[in-house]
């Protein structure tokens, strides 16, 4: 396709969703810059999952995504599922491999994943403006007129894939909100996702002891329920299957730990009783839990420290509902400072689902985190990010050559 007469397109922010989008356009032979206050681009990439970068998930499903409009995102999933993105991976042939739960991470790294969206911009000859600041956006007759630092760009197309609050250190701002609205699309509010819980000052300083300790949990708010790893901290409780929670708890909410969810513990202690009747009970329970998380929970009086033998029925179902369901408040959330995401965003009530464009504004389109659809820990934002921009680039290649004819 030629440049000549084909739209000028600006992208705010070269992430994942910016990235992706820039390279199906420019491959296009549309004329797109892409502008980042950053020093380099993918910067949140390099960061992902230890720096392996869980780019996607074999699972990807519509259920895994948390939205105020549930149906908004199955569009774009549909359109562009992990299987295409798992073919471009395989194309430049980047090693990776599965985890648990269809987790897929890179073997040499983040790294492998931004030189290919690089190199997929390069071929589409994309433009790129770092350390460039958006400071304000105006609508013309014909596009849009944008201030940076750098000095005004005019463009007819401006796409807005600006990621949401999370990490800060990285330079994250609250930018692509402002945008939409000032072109008065809401924004659903705004909160830390995929992020450890603080806890109350008494018990965090009691659990404080237990900081690198890691078991397999049930965790549960409400109807909501993940098996996975927890982690102790010095602030509180992490671990990919409280992280999970964090995207369903509000403040105020009890959440349920489940210690031991793979044992049946009344067949346990029948037979303990027969094989270790004199042992203390925390040396019985040593065999199931660390034993620095036993004696933490004698000192919070959730289990009593007496033989065996001694325990009776009343003690025993006690014990047992201490252990399959510890109710904690969390104090709070550490914030977008730890965060994996951004839950709440743009308003997809004022999106085209099927273009990722606001209604009332066809020359205007938000992708990725800015919007408000958030996925599961596990490679499920990344895979909204990609799918968000195949269906934006494909709805302008599609316009254009329709207009073409």
């Amino acid at each position: 396709m030629s440049n000549t007469h084909l739209p000028k397109i600006t992208i705010i922010g070269a992430g994942a969703s910016g990235l992706f989008c820039a390279s199906l356009l420019g491959q296009q032979g549309f004329d797109v810059t892409v502008i980042d206050n950053g020093k380099k681009p993918g910067r949140k990439i390099l960061m992902s999952g230890g720096g392996y970068c869980n780019f996607t998930n074999l699972n990807i499903d519509s259920q895994h995504y948390l939205s105020q409009n549930p149906h908004f995102c199955k569009s774009a999933l549909k359109r562009f599922s992990q299987w295409d993105f798992i073919e471009l991976v395989q194309r430049h042939d980047i090693a990776y491999h599965e985890k648990e739960l269809g987790q897929l991470f890179c073997n040499e790294g983040a790294q492998s994943i931004v030189a290919m969206l690089l190199a997929e911009c390069q071929s589409g000859q994309v433009n790129f403006s770092m350390q460039t600041e958006l400071l304000d956006v105006f609508a013309t007759s014909s596009g849009f007129k944008l201030t940076t630092t750098k000095g005004m760009i005019y463009t007819d197309k401006l796409i807005i894939a600006t990621g949401g609050l999370s990490m800060p250190k990285l330079g994250t701002t609250p930018i692509g909100y402002k945008i939409a609205e000032s072109f008065s699309v809401p924004i659903v509010p705004v909160r830390a996702g995929l992020v450890p819980f603080t806890l109350q000052p008494t018990l965090r300083d009691h659990l404080a002891k237990l900081t690198g300790i890691a078991i397999e949990a049930e965790v549960a708010v409400k109807q909501q329920c993940f098996k996975g790893n927890i982690l102790f901290t010095h602030r509180g409780i992490s671990g990919p299957a409280i992280l999970q929670l964090s995207n369903y708890w509000q403040m105020g909410e009890t959440i349920h730990i489940n210690l031991l969810p793979n044992i049946d513990l009344p067949t346990f202690f029948i037979e303990q009783r027969d094989q270790a009747a004199n042992q203390q009970l925390k040396t019985v329970l040593a065999k199931l839990l660390p034993k620095r998380l036993i004696d933490c929970l004698i000192q919070l009086q959730m289990i009593v420290d007496l033989p065996l033998k001694q325990l009776n029925i009343k003690q025993q179902q006690s014990l047992i509902t201490a252990l399959t369901d510890w109710q904690i408040t969390p104090n709070g959330t550490e914030g977008y400072r730890t965060a994996e995401v951004t839950l709440g965003g743009v308003d997809t009530n004022y999106l085209s689902s099927k273009t990722m464009a606001v209604k009332n504004e066809p020359n205007l389109y938000f992708i990725g985190e800015v919007v408000d659809v958030t996925g599961w820990l596990g490679g499920y934002n990344f895979q909204w990010a990609w799918s968000s921009a195949f269906a934006c680039a494909s709805e302008l290649v599609t316009s254009y050559r329709s207009k073409k004819k």
